[in-house]
């Protein structure tokens, strides 16, 4: 739906997400690990590395880190671009770092692979392949430049071609594959956080009405008494002053009005829906006031309701939930929205399942996305023209929203379209759109059977 489309989302910059105190934290880890790998290759190993050039490599590290903690605040979160700037110095001097101990001969240089899946879990797309395209460069540079790995013996350490080649083809296969595979993993948690946010939105927003419409009820039953005294005493007063008109015609203005509160009161009460008594109700009304806002759409919808199986168990009464209401809501939606003319909503009952089919005459799911129906953030389930949706954009956050609030609820939900499920059914040969079947343990949706018939006792105030 358009109030929680993925755009009211996408206004969130990706590099804002992290801290300039994070990246420095992990840059101070990297500079001790740098220098612990030259001390102990010069003195454990006795490697003659250009080990001042080293150093002032790791030296620029460190006044780049004391920078960035001195003069900024330690909560501050960097944009894409300062972002992406941080992590492309990183690479660049840990290139140079490998260019002066032996290149693609140093086993470290398998670190390069590092900064390019810090950019795909943080950065946009762009930067992501620039800087993957930077460390296949860098790699493929130092294949050939570089400064050879010698000890102090003048012996020259090398590894064999045939290694140094498939150490290369490594790590661009590295790069492709770490990059590309933390990307799509960030954008399913983005996705699915969004969703979830847009879940708990519309249940927040369902229960909110719930809870006006139950002040109202309040409302129309906590004054219906007075209201019921002011009128019969304005009548009264009304009948005993036949001799004063002009008093008289005062006292009938006062009935008028009370009568006229009292019809305002019951318009608004009736969506009062947390009133005691109304807490509870016949499974058929439930689906029918799921599908009250889409009944004056211009398509038909035909409800049927039966027992099914041996016995004819009794017709449930269920908890009057706002998510499960909300998401029955979204799903008859989805169906009005894309009927050519009718809707049918059919609901059947055991001892022990509770099973509702909402269908239609549409064109139904494409065949290629039936199982991923529920997702976030895929798009509809068949092309139409504008005037046939022009008040929606976009699919797959509204069935997500449905999907997500009544598996919350107990129930299990398939998907099908009505032309493969209805092939050699004539009586539902009309039904060739999508159907959706929700499917409840009785337990977990019917509300519990009162043993004693004593009053309810009083409303109670709805307490945020």
């Amino acid at each position: 739906m358009s109030e929680y489309s993925p755009g009211l989302f996408k206004s969130r910059e990706r590099g804002n997400w992290i801290r300039l105190r994070t990246l420095v934290v992990l840059r101070w880890w990297a500079i001790v690990g740098q220098a612990a790998a030259l001390v102990v290759a010069e003195r454990v190993y006795r490697l003659d590395l250009e080990i001042g050039l080293c150093f002032l490599v790791i030296g620029v590290s460190v006044v780049s880190n004391l920078v960035a903690g001195l003069v900024f605040a330690e909560n501050k979160r960097l944009s894409e671009q300062d972002t992406f700037l941080v992590v492309l110095f990183d690479m660049l001097q840990l290139g140079m770092l490998l260019y002066l101990t032996g290149g693609m001969h140093n086993p470290f240089s398998i670190l390069i692979v590092g900064p390019v899946t810090v950019s795909a879990s943080a950065l946009s797309g762009r930067s992501t392949a620039f800087l993957g395209a930077m460390a296949i460069m860098i790699v493929t540079l130092l294949m050939q430049f570089y400064l050879p790995l010698t000890t102090k013996e003048g012996v020259i350490l090398r590894v064999p071609d045939m290694f140094r080649f498939g150490n290369w083809v490594a790590i661009v296969i590295a790069v492709l594959f770490l990059g590309v595979y933390s990307r799509w993993i960030v954008q399913e948690m983005q996705a699915m956080s969004d969703a979830l946010q847009a879940t708990q939105m519309a249940l927040a927003r369902e229960q909110k009405l719930t809870d006006l419409g139950g002040v109202v009820a309040a409302a129309a039953h906590e004054l219906g008494t007075p209201l019921a005294t002011i009128k019969l005493t304005s009548a009264e007063l009304a009948d005993e002053l036949s001799d004063r008109p002009d008093l008289r015609d005062d006292a009938l203005l006062i009935v008028q009005q009370t009568d006229r509160c009292r019809d305002i009161l019951r318009s608004m009460g009736r969506a009062g829906k947390d009133d005691l008594h109304l807490r509870r109700a016949p499974l058929t009304a439930l689906i029918e006031e799921a599908a009250e806002p889409h009944v004056d759409r211009g398509k038909r919808i035909h409800f049927d309701h039966a027992p099914e199986g041996d016995g004819q168990p009794d017709r449930p009464t269920v908890l009057r939930r706002p998510d499960v209401i909300h998401g029955l809501r979204n799903l008859i939606q989805n169906a009005v929205d894309f009927a050519r003319e009718n809707v049918w909503i059919e609901s059947r009952w055991t001892d022990r399942t509770i099973t509702l089919r909402i269908m239609d005459d549409g064109r139904g799911f494409p065949q290629d996305m039936l199982g991923r129906i529920g997702d976030p953030f895929i798009r509809r389930r068949a092309p139409v023209s504008a005037p046939q949706r022009p008040e929606y954009e976009g699919m797959g956050l509204g069935l997500f929203i449905a999907k997500t609030l009544l598996e919350r609820s107990g129930a299990d939900l398939a998907f099908a379209n009505g032309a493969d499920s209805f092939s050699t059914m004539a009586s539902h040969s009309a039904r060739t759109g999508a159907f959706v079947q929700i499917t409840w343990p009785r337990s977990m949706i019917e509300a519990p059977i009162r043993q004693d018939t004593s009053a309810l006792g009083q409303n109670e105030p709805i307490r945020p």
